[in-house]
């Protein structure tokens, strides 16, 4: 049965919701679950309207929407489960208040970093019901970053974090030392040398997924690869 006919978007000025190009070109052609697609553009929709860095959905805040629901063949769960399979979205757990959460998060660089620091146990509970879970403030110590990640500081490198926070933002090192442990490459000088990388060819925020995978692989294969212990 045809639903309702669509009367048009309203006349003035109208709030859009951002997509990645990748959706279009990469993900689009793959995608033949209705249930799964109209999911991931709901998220999109969802977390462009939140307030915070880090945004990410509960399954409720996709239940508690009944028109939304009502749109779906089969059941929530399985559109979150074919969404989580793909990749498109991260899932993480955490135990709060003796039961078990789900958070859901976009696969961005930004959803991936999310998703270690709470595998890390970097996240405190916010005491804000509808957004229970928030980054602690050790997320941003690069002295606790070097000793989860690489590990025991020394008085000289100790000397050599404290300069490296003077010179380079802090999402910089965060961004630089999660590229390392992703890489197996455990070691200050292959994090400097991705940082005096970014300082000397800029950092582009808004790289695309394949940006950052040919990256990687120039960070394994290419200049930086002495860096890597194989």
């Amino acid at each position: 049965m045809a639903g309702k006919q669509f009367p048009g978007f309203p006349a003035g000025k109208l709030r859009f919701t951002r997509i990645p190009g990748p959706f279009f070109s990469e993900l689009l052609p793959q995608i033949d679950n209705l249930d799964e697609l109209k999911l991931l553009l709901y998220a999109f929709w969802k977390l462009e309207r939140m307030e915070g860095e880090l945004r990410y959905l509960q399954p409720e805040d996709l239940s508690e929407d009944a028109a939304f629901t009502a749109g779906l063949a089969g059941p929530l769960e399985d559109a979150l489960q074919s969404a989580v399979n793909r990749g498109t979205l991260l899932e993480a757990q955490l135990e709060l208040e003796g039961s078990s959460r789900r958070f859901y998060f976009l696969n961005t660089p930004k959803g991936r970093e999310a998703v270690q620091s709470l595998k890390d146990g970097a996240w405190k509970p916010s005491g804000d019901l509808r957004f229970p879970i928030e980054l602690s403030q050790e997320r941003d110590n690069i002295f606790t970053l070097y000793e989860r990640h690489i590990g025991a500081i020394t008085p000289l490198m100790a000397d050599a974090l404290k300069e490296a926070e003077k010179e380079y933002p802090a999402d910089w090192l965060q961004e630089a030392i999660r590229i390392a442990v992703e890489n197996n490459a455990r070691s200050w000088a292959y994090v400097q040398a991705i940082l005096k990388r970014w300082r000397e060819g800029g950092k582009d925020e808004r790289r695309t997924q394949g940006d950052s995978e040919k990256d990687r692989r120039k960070y394994v294969e290419g200049e930086y690869s002495d860096y890597i212990e194989h």
